[in-house]
């Protein structure tokens, strides 16, 4: 059971990030309005959130060797998408004051560097709990 909810919370979690990457890349393409990307975004904060803490409530079920390596990484890049979670939501406020001004270089740098890490971050720790439960 523990293993289909974290499966669950995986999907939730990762399929709203990746929704919300999503819009903001059609948004560099010019093909979106920063305000869709701040809508999506606001509106996928609960099955952000909701995701990334059933990974980790579900994830104490499944006992982890926390003396592995990779565990110790995978660990560690789930502290790094909640703290980048909450420094995007404060960018997120940033944003949201150029809904229909040109954003500064530098916010979208920034922008760019959350949902880098964002992604890094998902991904890295999935690979890591795939590569895991094989052995």
């Amino acid at each position: 059971m523990a293993r289909f909810l974290h499966l669950a919370s995986l999907v939730v979690g990762l399929g709203a990030v990746l929704a919300v990457d999503w819009f903001a890349a059609l948004w560099l393409l010019g093909r979106r309005r920063l305000a869709d990307i701040l809508d999506t975004a606001c509106t996928l904060q609960v099955p952000i959130w909701l995701g990334l803490f059933g990974l980790v409530a579900t994830g104490s079920f499944l006992h982890p060797d926390l003396t592995s390596a990779l565990t110790q990484i995978k660990l560690g890049l789930v502290l790094a998408i909640t703290l980048n979670g909450l420094y995007a939501h404060r960018l997120g406020e940033q944003l949201s004051l150029y809904r229909t001004r040109t954003v500064p270089r530098g916010l979208l740098v920034r922008s760019g560097a959350a949902a880098t890490v964002s992604q890094l971050g998902w991904w890295g720790a999935g690979l890591i709990g795939f590569v895991n439960s094989q052995s």
